[in-house]
């Protein structure tokens, strides 16, 4: 432990009461009492604030700083801070310079949390409760984040406390961390090999996407199941929410039927392109994997799969007179656009001389020039399509586009 960062910080309390103490004096008492006397750091602290209160007579200092604890909902950036929370959950540090990351929470809420290595903390465990002294709480992916660094004092509390999470609803979620109960509604093809899976859930307000990466005793969900998500880390990125379910606990609910509505923005417009890719696709059929098939039936990273199963998609660009939008439309939303099942886009693949360009082809021909009403979220360069349905004519606005032209005229 740093023990100047020690001294500042108890320093700063005295000041608050009206005694001003030189941080060297300080610093030299908690040396001499961890140095000399091998007492231990958080005890060396305890007794200095005690002894400083007694030589300076400043009343109630000792229980002033044991009392300084807040809430973890209540914690904003830029603020030094204690806490008391349960470990709710712990995901794999991608950085050597990280001991530990995860959830930490309370009563009132929860928060990630990352353990520097240089830090010399106790190894945290899940379902422990631990009290955090002076903790830095900063900002990371635009939601508080707590920092145990070496000035930081980290206890087990042997006492076990009851902590039910508050679930929200999709549509509610904020950058940070939340609980949801939701259904497993699209798998996709992962675009890395460090993703067990990733696609959709969502509940009656909405969908959102779901990343697990690969980690030891993590398992993918199973499509149209119901899940009570806890404390899931809840990430944003270029204004979008994404759900990372490594920290969180997730429950099934064998039982439990939900109903998920669209959600997400409406982008209406013409397709104008039809790219290849689209109709009749083949996937790998290794659990978590969903990765598409080359012509050869070859996985990147499974390598040649004879038992793949079939897909239909469509990727396509949508460009509504002003802006283009690169589009995907999963199994459900492409049957529905291109008036093809994907039992009969098999049957003709299997008896048509040009196999699966057969299907592209009656797939295009269905969807090119189409304008379409298509619901569905932004996904780094794309947008899933959740669901599309033709654009209907609207005679008030072509009027006051004839008005427009005539005027401008």
């Amino acid at each position: 432990m740093d023990l100047s960062i020690v001294a500042e910080r108890i320093s700063q309390k005295i000041l608050q009461k009206g005694k001003n103490v030189e941080q060297k004096e300080i610093e030299a008492k908690l040396r001499l009492l961890v140095e000399e006397f091998g007492v231990p750091p958080a005890e060396a602290e305890r007794t200095v604030i005690s002894e400083l209160g007694r030589e300076y007579q400043v009343q109630g200092l000792a229980g002033a700083i044991e009392s300084d604890r807040h809430a973890i909902a209540e914690l904003v950036p830029e603020e030094w801070v204690t806490i008391e929370g349960k470990v709710v959950g712990l995901s794999a540090p991608n950085s050597p310079s990280i001991a530990q990351t995860g959830i930490i929470a309370d009563a009132s809420g929860a928060i990630r949390f990352v353990v520097w290595a240089k830090a010399g903390a106790p190894q945290l465990e899940a379902g422990c409760w631990y009290r955090v002294e002076s903790a830095v709480v900063d900002e990371f992916r635009n939601s508080p984040n707590l920092k145990i660094h070496s000035g930081t004092t980290v206890t087990p509390i042997e006492t076990d406390r009851p902590l039910m999470p508050s679930e929200t609803t999709v549509a509610e979620l904020k950058p940070g961390v939340g609980s949801v109960r939701v259904k497993m509604v699209q798998e996709w093809e992962a675009r890395s090999d460090r993703i067990l899976q990733t696609g959709l859930v969502g509940d009656p307000t909405g969908t959102i996407k779901f990343t697990i990466w690969k980690e030891e005793g993590k398992e993918p969900l199973v499509p149209e199941a119901v899940y009570d998500i806890y404390y899931a880390t809840v990430d944003e990125y270029n204004g979008r929410l994404s759900l990372v379910l490594n920290s969180g606990t997730v429950v099934p609910d064998e039982e439990a039927e939900l109903e998920v509505g669209a959600g997400g923005q409406v982008f209406a417009g013409a397709i104008v392109h039809v790219g290849q890719g689209s109709g009749l696709v083949k996937r790998c059929p290794v659990e978590g994997c969903n990765r598409v098939l080359s012509r050869q039936n070859y996985c990147p990273i499974h390598e040649i799969q004879p038992d793949f199963r079939y897909d239909l998609r469509i990727k396509a660009v949508l460009d509504d007179g002003v802006t283009t939008k690169n589009i995907l439309m999963q199994r459900e939303t492409t049957e529905a656009v291109a008036g093809l099942t994907l039992d009969e886009a098999v049957d003709l693949a299997e008896n048509s001389p040009l196999g699966m360009d057969e299907v592209f082809l009656r797939v295009q021909s269905a969807a090119m020039g189409r304008y379409l009403d298509c619901r569905g979220r932004e996904m780094d360069t794309s947008v899933l399509v959740t669901s599309a349905e033709r654009h209907r004519f609207d005679p008030a606005a072509l009027a006051a586009l004839i008005d427009r032209a005539g005027g401008e005229a």
